[in-house]
C-alpha cells in the first residue's frame, strides 16, 4: 500500500466532499452564471450604480472638470429666473478648471456648495452636461468625459468647459455686467 502525505489526503478529501456537495474545489458553489449579471458587471460603474451607491473615489472621478459649477449664477429679484455669468469663484483656476485648494476651499469660500447625491437632485442650475446630473437622470456620459475618453483634456478640447472663458470674482465689481445671453 502506497503512503500519501497528509496534505495530499486532505486535498483528495476536499475534492471528494466538494464534488458531493456541488461545490467547486476553490470554495465557490457550482452555480449557474446569470448572463444578465455578468453583462451588468461589465458596465462602467456610472451605468450600474446610483449616485448614492458610488464610493468616494468613483464620486470624485465622475466630475468632468469643466468648471461650470464654479461659475456664478444670478437669480433676478422677484423671479425664479437664473442667469449665467462669466464670473467664477476666486478658487477656480481659470485655465485648468480645477479648484486651487479643493480640500480647504470652504475656509476661503464658506458658501461653496459641496455636491452630494441629495444636493445634485435639488440643483437644477447644474449644467445639462454635468455627469452627476446625467447619471441621476439615467443617461450616459458624453464622449468627451475623461472616464469615457481616458483623457482629462477632451472636456476642454470639445469646448464644453469654462477654460479661459471666465474671470475671477476678485476682478469684478458688478456681476450684472457679466451676464451671458448664451452659456459658453
Amino acid at each position: 500500500m502506497k503512503k500519501r502525505s497528509i496534505t495530499q489526503g486532505r486535498k483528495a478529501v476536499t475534492k471528494s466532499i466538494a464534488h458531493k456537495l456541488g461545490v467547486k474545489p476553490n470554495g465557490t458553489r457550482g452555480r449557474k452564471v446569470d448572463p444578465a449579471k455578468v453583462a451588468d458587471e461589465a458596465l462602467p460603474f456610472w451605468r450600474r450604480k446610483t449616485l448614492s451607491q458610488m464610493s468616494l473615489r468613483e464620486w470624485e472621478s465622475l466630475c468632468d472638470g469643466c468648471g461650470k459649477c464654479c461659475v456664478h449664477k444670478l437669480e433676478w429679484e422677484g423671479t425664479t429666473e437664473v442667469v449665467q455669468t462669466n464670473v467664477c469663484c476666486q478658487m477656480l483656476d481659470t485655465h485648468s478648471c480645477q479648484c486651487k485648494d479643493y480640500p480647504n476651499r470652504k475656509a476661503v469660500v464658506p458658501d461653496c456648495i459641496q455636491l452630494t447625491p441629495g444636493v445634485v437632485a435639488e440643483m437644477d442650475w447644474l449644467p445639462a452636461s454635468c455627469a452627476y446630473r446625467l447619471v441621476l437622470q439615467g443617461k450616459d456620459l458624453y464622449w468627451w468625459h475623461p472616464l469615457v475618453s481616458g483623457d482629462p483634456e477632451t472636456v476642454h478640447e470639445a469646448g464644453v468647459s469654462a477654460r479661459d472663458k471666465v474671470i475671477s470674482e476678485l476682478e469684478v465689481k458688478d456681476h450684472r455686467d457679466h451676464v451671458l445671453d448664451d452659456w459658453m
